[in-house]
């Protein structure tokens, strides 16, 4: 007998599957922002080893992993955007998936991500594949809508399907994200703003600052405050600070920390990031999703905006303390960074592809004097 928390909407109790031949086994694949993969991997292998096998990378924004522990525990990744179970089938085309035995081990992979969760979780789901408008996948839309009382959409869905060639091998590979939605869009974000910063790469970033609980953190151009709510999510610290110059935008981030739960722990203010109001040495970490230029700001506001904010930046950080900035206007970020290297010192660069921008996050510590001296005599 099924579980409740296997139905969907309906309540529709979904049929036994009987799958009497040998399948693929199960496998899980991480979905990540292209060029994050080391950290979301870093992470499973923090959290779950030695439940978590790697296996081979397939290709840039994947990370596949054999699993023996408990599924619900993948859904507490922070780096990846999302997480799907995976089976491999040896068919030349999607046309086979309809047969019955290989019909019901689809209907079992969906079934994986539903029993992960309460009754009504999942309201509709979306197959994504190559012809998804084909008279083939009509028909499994059907057999899954039949199975789970789910109902399709073309559009958006609560549960996705995904159909796909093979990464590696022959066949198709059909995949199931065992969460509602992704797991970077977080339960906390009421508000949203265009250009918001994506929450699992706001959590590399956040570590990268190797926080500490005496940490004073800074997030210049904090936005709708992704970065802060990340930052007290990862662990306490003595003060958490974020500026903006605009008022809506400090607003956005107000509403976000209530739904959080972190509106007393941090402290927003309307401020220039290249006029802060703090006292020199003041600050052991910084953060910032520095405007593009594109949807925010502009390339000559940048130009004067980036030497300001580095130079602010050094007056109020401690030597040693650790910033990390992303950005996609390198070549303009490199040529101040280079005016500015007496008082920082690159420690990282980071390339990264989200939503089809090709980005940077620079990590940087502050020198401290007696290596300044040393260093530029």
């Amino acid at each position: 007998m099924r579980k409740e928390t296997a139905r969907g909407r309906s309540g529709k109790k979904p049929r036994e599957a009987q799958v009497r031949d040998n399948p693929a086994p199960l496998r899980y694949e991480l979905e990540v922002t292209p060029g994050l993969e080391e950290f979301a991997t870093a992470e499973l292998q923090r959290r779950h080893a030695p439940a978590a096998t790697l296996l081979p990378a397939a290709k840039p924004g994947n990370v596949g992993f054999a699993y023996e522990g408990d599924p619900r525990e993948l859904l507490e990744l922070r780096t990846a955007g999302a997480v799907y179970a995976v089976r491999q089938f040896a068919v030349p085309r999607p046309l086979a998936l309809l047969g019955h035995q290989h019909l019901q081990q689809v209907l079992r992979l969906v079934q994986v991500a539903l029993a992960l969760h309460q009754f009504g979780a999942f309201e509709t789901f979306r197959i994504s594949a190559a012809g998804a408008e084909s008279r083939v996948f009509e028909r499994l839309r059907a057999e899954i809508a039949s199975d789970t009382g789910l109902q399709p959409t073309m559009e958006g869905g609560d549960l996705l399907v995904r159909v796909r060639r093979a990464l590696s091998g022959d066949g198709f590979e059909v995949s199931v994200r065992l969460s509602p939605r992704p797991l970077s869009a977080r339960r906390w974000r009421v508000c949203d703003m265009p250009g918001a910063l994506n929450a699992s790469v706001a959590r590399v970033m956040v570590d990268l600052t190797r926080p500490m609980p005496a940490d004073v953190y800074l997030n210049l151009a904090c936005g709708s405050g992704t970065l802060l709510i990340e930052r007290l999510q990862r662990g306490p610290a003595h003060e958490v600070l974020g500026i903006d110059t605009d008022p809506h935008a400090l607003a956005c981030a107000q509403r976000n920390l209530h739904a959080a739960g972190y509106h007393r722990a941090a402290r927003l203010a309307q401020e220039d990031a290249g006029s802060l109001p703090m006292p020199d040495a003041s600050v052991s970490a910084l953060t910032g999703d520095l405007p593009f230029g594109h949807l925010v700001g502009s390339h000559r506001e940048n130009e004067l905006l980036y030497p300001r904010l580095l130079a602010e930046a050094a007056r109020v950080a401690v030597p040693g303390a650790r910033m990390v900035l992303l950005t996609s206007e390198a070549r303009l970020f490199e040529q101040v960074l280079a005016a500015e290297v007496r008082r920082w010192q690159q420690e990282r660069e980071i390339r990264l592809v989200m939503d089809g921008a090709h980005l940077r996050i620079y990590v940087l510590v502050r020198r401290p004097q007696m290596q300044l001296e040393q260093a530029f005599p």
